[in-house]
């Protein structure tokens, strides 16, 4: 796990502009630091020793001849093989690590080579004779990539805040981000918060060469299943592709632990990795709240050691402006914070932690999954009648009954835009004093829809939620979270092989009216007892509604809702009634609270 930079056209002092640059992010590679430059490009990397600690496999890395040059982040999990397979071919290693595997893998392969690989990666190879710069994301978007035109400029790395001191950088706020923002609770499209800055989408590759660039899709999900096996074989085919993902991911040379929460996900990497360490955070005493509890009991059970830490109200609220500042852009989930504290305790022991993020969107496990199936007899009633109810009920007070009227009056692509949906259309509008050219959410849902409109109703939301939820929330809060502690995180549920398989598990294996995630939770009852391998999805609780309550936070929201930045942007009349009616009582807003605040806390971080 490291942190890679550079840029083109490169100026007199390019040597001390790349150091900079490398100084950023550093927090992503403390162990470490290297650098190429020539007339065209500079280079720079920091490392965090994983495979091969030695000198030996720090970088940039070089082929043969030295015309190709390579920076990497991430892990090649199948780099033994591939190795193997070039050393056939006629390539000279110089290394033990697994990052030399690309640079000679793409001289053998060229973009082919990516079809190959098994694991997490973001890199970039230079080709001095070309002048040709090719980059590539992994399949998933698990370690992330961005990239800048600034005048003559191209400039790249895994970290926005890395461009920030070139000195052809400007720094403008992309105003249609903040709106789309709203409504989803991070940066949904392939634009940032930055103005002309973009991240590569996942699984893609792009060339740069004689001012242009290019960009293709080398991989995609296909989602066809396979009625012929019964549920018994499906759970026997997850039970040992997932102990082959577990072992492949454990691949290091220094010791790995894994975050335990009370859910399935994670027992059930903690239980199959047989690690040493578990770590789990929470808050008070209240279950809800804090699963502290439940996973010393599941170490126990594993027979393993469990380090937890419990995060004080004041502790989590301090942090905020630097977590934001880790993030590069605004992201309103609350469990990010709880996130950084779990990195942070997990750094002082050990610098690898497996995770169990992705289990739930490509095995079917959250709660929303099961929506289109509650009610089926609603399904009868004519697809125009059930518009006008749900029209009607949108007119009267929230609440459960008439909440499902709304949501079932509106086709899927309606009412599904993932795992957050904040602020509407009509909403957003009202809020902004700012007008952008913004695209609502079914725009940028669309694409993915139109992929899979011939599959049922929880495969499509699976779908999108793999390509938007995922890598926009789940994965980048992963990332940004673990190397703000200089933590490499990895995902055993997020393989290519898992993949392949899940692909194939028909939806009636995958969510039930009995339970999400079904046929894997079968499969993790064989390493976790019941009681969490059966147990409901909880996601990562935080008291922000509770806190929100408190006067000592409501003030602090209350004073950056009527600062002077908040008076720029938003309607603040509008965020003052939001937020007093959810003091009074009245409506839990805290989530729509939480999305504005901490717009204002990473702006007042990046342009203040």
């Amino acid at each position: 796990m490291c942190g890679i930079v550079g840029f083109t056209n490169t100026q007199n002092d390019s040597n001390k502009i790349i150091e900079a640059m490398m100084d950023k992010i550093k927090h992503r590679g403390p162990d470490s630091g290297g650098k190429y430059i020539d007339g065209d490009i500079a280079l720079g990397f920091r490392r965090l020793s994983i495979i091969d600690i030695t000198s030996s496999g720090d970088q940039p890395i070089y082929n043969e001849d030295k015309t190709k040059v390579l920076l990497f982040n991430g892990e090649i999990y199948n780099f033994q093989s591939i190795r193997e397979e070039l050393i056939a071919k006629g390539h000279t290693f110089t290394t033990q690590t697994d990052s030399e595997v690309l640079i000679h893998g793409y001289e053998e392969y060229g973009e082919n080579l990516l079809s190959k690989l098994r694991g997490m990666f973001a890199f970039v190879i230079w080709d001095t004779k070309t002048k040709e710069l090719f980059g590539a994301r992994d399949f998933f978007g698990i370690k992330p990539l961005y990239y800048a035109a600034m005048g003559d400029t191209f400039m790249f790395g895994s970290e926005i805040k890395a461009f920030l001191v070139h000195p052809d950088f400007k720094k403008e706020l992309n105003e249609s981000a903040l709106e789309n923002y709203l409504t989803f609770q991070y940066s949904p499209t392939s634009e940032t918060f930055f103005k002309n800055v973009f991240k590569l989408p996942a699984a893609h590759f792009f060339k740069f060469s004689n001012g242009k660039l290019t960009i293709k899709r080398y991989w995609d999900i296909h989602f066809n299943a396979d009625e012929s096996p019964d549920l018994d074989a499906w759970v026997n085919h997850i039970s040992d592709q997932f102990k082959n993902s577990v072992e492949a991911h454990k691949i290091a040379d220094v010791e790995v632990g894994s975050f335990l929460s009370s859910g399935v996900d994670s027992s059930y990497v903690a239980a199959v990795a047989n690690v040493d360490k578990t770590f789990t955070v929470g808050f008070g005493e209240d279950e809800r709240y804090n699963e502290i509890g439940w996973a010393k009991e599941f170490s126990r059970y594993i027979k393993k050691e469990n380090i937890s830490k419990v995060i004080t109200p004041e502790e989590y609220w301090n942090v905020i402006p630097k977590v934001q500042y880790h993030m590069d852009e605004p992201l309103a989930d609350p469990s990010c914070i709880a996130l950084y504290f779990v990195c942070n305790k997990a750094s002082e022991y050990v610098k690898v932690v497996l995770s169990g993020e992705g289990a739930d969107e490509i095995f079917g496990g959250y709660n929303v999954y099961k929506e289109p199936m509650s009610v089926p007899a609603y399904n009868i009633i004519p697809r125009p009648i059930r518009r006008g109810i749900g029209t009607i009920a949108s007119k009267l007070p929230a609440k459960r009954g008439v909440n499902f009227l709304v949501r079932r009056g509106k086709d899927l692509e309606e009412r599904f835009i993932g795992n957050a949906y904040m602020f509407s259309e009509k909403e957003r509008k009202a809020l902004l004093k700012i007008k952008t050219d913004a695209p609502n959410a079914m725009e940028i849902t669309r694409p993915f829809y139109e992929k899979v409109k011939d599959k049922d109703a929880v495969t499509k939301m699976q779908y999108l939620d793999l390509h938007l939820w995922m890598a926009g929330d789940i994965l980048l809060k992963a990332d940004k979270m673990s190397m703000a502690n200089s933590l490499e995180v990895r995902v055993p549920f997020l393989d290519k092989e898992i993949m392949y398989l899940a692909e194939k598990i028909p939806t009636k294996y995958r969510v039930t009216d009995e339970n999400t995630k079904f046929a894997m939770r079968k499969a993790a009852l064989r390493s976790a007892p019941p009681q969490t391998a059966n147990k409901k999805k909880l996601g990562f609780p935080v008291p922000i509604r509770v806190w929100l309550k408190e006067d000592k936070y409501y003030n602090v929201v209350k004073d950056a809702f009527t600062s002077p930045v908040s008076e720029h942007f938003f309607n603040t009349d509008l965020l003052i009634k939001l937020l007093d009616e959810h003091k009074d009582g009245k409506k839990d807003n805290s989530r729509k609270i939480w999305t504005v605040y901490t717009f204002l806390v990473w702006y007042n971080v990046y342009f203040v």
